[in-house]
């Protein structure tokens, strides 16, 4: 997988095939943010944008991929094979960085120089709405993929709302008075606990399932690996 707006050098293919071929690597990453990218890159934005989607992938699902948005990449024969492509536009790269590290698949970083598209040609990539594109995935994906972790945090933001509001507004009043002088807001702290336990809830059932996705993953890839050999 190369673009064609000739910033990325074919003569890497070779040594990219390479991984895959003998190496045994599910996924080959040209990282043009250890090399070039920043001297050669003219586009300001760009350059922050990749750091801004590096850094939220590797804090969110715990990777060492190093450059997220490139779009020169190698596969396996079995990447390809288990890979659903569901995106359309820019947001694909992060969906395939995603979807090779929640299913443990190998990637390896392979560092290539990279220049800067030739004059007169222009990038097909909005800063701002595909930006904001790539950030929306990214936390739809880590809701799917990691939906007990989302939803645990949705449950305690809610809890930690609804206490903060009752405390000051019904609790010590009541202290004060022995009456309920708020009877709106108490009602309205019980239905954002009750929020708060659904929510856990829901990502307890959710990881479950995703639990049981991963399973059936693993079987898809080996079925895939035995009709290869």
């Amino acid at each position: 997988m190369i673009d064609g707006d000739d910033t990325y050098p074919a003569e890497e293919i070779p040594a990219m095939a390479e991984y895959v071929l003998n190496q045994n690597y599910d996924m080959v990453v040209g990282d043009r943010l250890s090399s070039s990218y920043f001297e050669e890159n003219k586009r300001l934005f760009h350059g922050i944008g990749n750091t801004v989607v590096r850094g939220s992938i590797n804090l969110l699902f715990k990777n060492n991929i190093r450059d997220i948005m490139t779009g020169y990449r190698a596969f396996s024969h079995q990447f390809v094979k288990t890979y659903p492509v569901i995106p359309k536009g820019f947001e694909i790269e992060t969906d395939m960085s995603i979807f090779a590290v929640v299913n443990n698949l190998s990637i390896k970083n392979h560092v290539i120089e990279y220049r800067d598209r030739p004059v007169g040609s222009e990038s097909k990539l909005n800063t701002y709405s595909d930006g904001f594109k790539v950030l929306r995935l990214i936390m739809t994906l880590y809701r799917n993929f990691k939906p007990l972790h989302f939803y645990g945090w949705l449950s305690l933001v809610l809890l930690i709302i609804s206490i903060g509001v009752f405390i000051p507004k019904v609790w010590l009043p009541y202290n004060s008075t022995g009456q309920v002088a708020n009877m709106p807001t108490l009602i309205v702290c019980a239905f954002v606990i009750l929020a708060s336990l659904v929510s856990f809830y829901a990502g307890l059932i959710l990881d479950s399932l995703q639990r049981k996705e991963r399973r059936e993953f693993e079987f898809r890839l080996h079925q895939i690996k035995r009709w290869n050999d």
